[in-house]
């Protein structure tokens, strides 16, 4: 029997898909939810599979309804169908137990007006690590609200994950947030997903070294990550298992004894400090080779369990999607404390999991340019729905959120500070003018082995998709990319950060 098949070539910064007969699967309508189907899992609003052709807006922009005035129209020209935007505790609950959502309120309306959708970041006790948008009354108070302990008891500005009263407070604001949301847009659903917190985890050394951390730290595994690990050792991340195995796959036992030996001293790191530069290759496995993993890992657990506490209050309200996003490993920043040590990354996706059920998934901060085939493939494992909340404006991403919506059926694709790049006529616009008439078709075969992308680096390169009885072989064109002699692509930006101008795109 002969089957059918549509071959779908996509010219526009160097993407090719694969198609082959469709079957539409039914969904059900209601609030914005995930629904599995296949092998993928997409966003379901208003009864039907969404894809957000997205952008991040800057940290502040929601904070004046004025000030988003000239940004709708701008970014709805350049096609995005729904944005990012940033809710601060501060900005909710200036005054400890009492709340004003009106410039949340008039923010929504406004994205109705445009027929925009959109997803909350819920800026709480922490950002970029920092404990930088918690009110006021929360950064005066060091005794309720104490904070994290670096360089043996020099205090930094984040909450520790180890008061309860932080993470009670948090908690308490975040869901008011989700009730408001149920009360004024449980029928219109212009908020799809809600970000809780943002780039967790602890900077400046590998982990909290207060009293209730060390004491932690010194004490016996929780039960409950043991008993999640036995029962899933077979589907373990293969980073995270090898850690457990090289030390005797334990039981039970301190964090150090099951998960080997921390940092010996601690050594306060600057932010950004440069560590031993790394190959592609070495990346992938610079966890094992650089840093300490019982410290990251016991910090994974930490804010893990606090996010869920979080994020549980808030679906108790309203349970549309909820997310958190990683600042990810970087090749020239290769241990914790040099990135945020505990936060969602992929080598500690099984602990997140174990400690954090309230979270839907893992999204990354996606500025590593030459990386984005390896960083989607690791935020895929275990069934991971992909999202990119943040990645490089400029020439990579029409190429990138192709890839990414064909080849890991992701949910969704957002440029950093897309205000200051939004034009209707730029490559990423027309992108996405094109991508929006396709959708269809590409939610129709996500999750089903039907569909395939190919994403190119260099002018001349050939990958070879087998899919189904058919094989296609597909080549990229010179004239496009790096090409032989051909400018670089970007180097890797730092988190906030835009490619910079001029960088070529990743093929053609």
């Amino acid at each position: 029997m002969m089957r059918t098949c549509c071959f779908i070539a996509i010219a526009a910064a160097c993407l090719a898909a694969v198609v082959l007969t469709p079957c539409y699967g039914q969904t059900t309508a209601g609030i914005p939810h995930l629904q599995k189907q296949g092998s993928a899992t997409q966003l379901i609003v208003d009864g039907k599979p969404f894809f957000a052709l997205a952008g991040e807006l800057a940290n502040n922009a929601g904070t004046s309804v004025e000030n988003m005035k000239p940004i709708w129209p701008r970014i709805k020209e350049a096609r995005l169908n729904s944005a990012l935007v940033g809710v601060s505790w501060a900005q909710i609950e200036p005054v400890e137990g009492k709340f004003d959502f009106s410039v949340l309120d008039g923010v929504i309306q406004q994205a109705r007006q445009y027929d925009m959708r959109m997803v909350l970041l819920w800026f709480g006790s922490w950002k970029n690590g920092f404990s930088s948008y918690a009110p006021d009354w929360v950064k005066r108070d060091y005794q309720r609200f104490p904070r994290v302990q670096i360089n043996k008891g020099k205090s930094i500005e984040m909450l520790s994950t180890f008061a309860a009263a932080s993470r009670d407070a948090d908690a308490k604001a975040f869901a008011a947030l989700m009730r408001h949301l149920r009360e004024t847009d449980a029928k219109d659903h212009t908020v799809l997903m809600i970000q809780v917190e943002n780039e967790v985890g602890v900077l400046r050394d590998s982990r909290d070294r207060s009293p209730a951390a060390n004491k932690a730290f010194a004490g016996q595994v929780p039960k409950e990550l043991m008993d999640y690990l036995q029962k899933h050792k077979d589907a373990l991340i293969p980073e995270f298992a090898d850690v457990w195995k090289q030390n005797g796959s334990k039981a039970a036992g301190t964090w150090e004894e099951v998960f080997g030996s921390g940092k010996p001293e601690s050594l306060e790191l600057p932010v950004r400090t440069q560590s031993p530069p790394l190959t592609p290759e070495e990346h992938n496995t610079t966890w094992r080779k650089l840093t300490w993993p019982a410290d990251e890992i016991f910090m994974a657990w930490q804010y893990a369990k606090y996010v869920d506490k979080v994020a549980e209050a808030g679906k108790a309200e309203y349970a549309i999607p909820m997310y958190c996003n990683a600042w990810l490993q970087q090749p020239d920043h290769g241990w914790p404390g040099t990135y945020p040590s505990g936060g969602p990354l992929p080598q500690v996706m099984d602990v997140w999991k174990a400690a954090a059920p309230a979270i839907d998934l893992l999204a990354p901060d996606l500025y590593l340019t030459d990386h984005m085939v390896e960083v989607c493939t690791r935020f895929t494992r275990q069934g991971n729905p992909l999202f990119i909340p943040e990645t490089n404006t400029g020439a990579v991403a029409p190429a990138n959120v192709l890839y990414a919506a064909a080849q890991h059926d992701a949910i969704g694709f957002s440029p950093f500070l897309i205000e200051r790049q939004a034009s209707a006529t730029n490559d990423l616009a027309t992108t996405y003018g094109m991508l929006s008439n396709m959708l269809p078709l590409i939610l129709e075969h996500q999750g089903k082995g039907t569909m395939a992308a190919a994403l190119f680096t260099e002018a001349g390169q050939t990958q070879k998709i087998k899919l189904g009885n058919y094989t296609a072989d597909i080549t990229i064109s010179r004239g496009f990319g790096r090409g032989p002699g051909g400018p670089p692509l970007a180097q890797p930006a730092a988190p906030g950060a835009s490619a910079p101008v001029g960088a070529q795109p990743a093929g053609g």
